[in-house]
């Protein structure tokens, strides 16, 4: 079984009030691990403490984003959106390890994009294109 299924089933078969608590557990299945690497796979599951105790809680609300991209020859990608909104969709695009993005420069309602080569341009845009179509999921 693997780790994040694991962790899942401890938190459902018990209340578990301390992360120090869960790791013995899961280092009681067989498993190494240390307490940061539980840390992020339970940021990574939504897992948060609540009245005390550890639960997954329902994923973040997706709120789609209104945003434009024009392409400036030879290697610049320019994203308009709503004022105030740039940043986040910035913020968004340098995390998601898109494989053509070198990075973002961001005002209030713009930002420029650079992919890592000229020839790449327009594989940067499908690549912004579809990130942000996806929207932003919000905490």
């Amino acid at each position: 079984m693997n780790l994040d299924k694991l962790i899942l089933q401890h938190l459902d078969q018990q209340d578990i009030s301390d992360q120090r608590i869960l790791l013995e557990r899961l280092q009681g299945d067989g498993l190494e691990l240390t307490l940061a690497t539980l840390s992020r796979h339970l940021k990574k599951l939504n897992v948060r403490k609540d009245a005390g105790v550890y639960r997954r809680m329902e994923p973040p609300p997706v709120v789609p984003v209104p945003f434009t991209t024009t392409k400036v020859k030879p290697n610049m990608l320019i994203v308009k959106t709503g004022s105030g909104l740039a940043q986040a969709l910035a913020l968004a695009l340098d995390t998601s390890d898109l494989r053509y993005l070198a990075g973002t420069v961001a005002g209030d309602d713009t930002l420029f994009c650079a992919p890592f080569e000229p020839e790449q341009l327009d594989a940067l845009e499908v690549e912004v294109r579809k990130r942000l179509a996806e929207g932003l999921g919000l905490e």
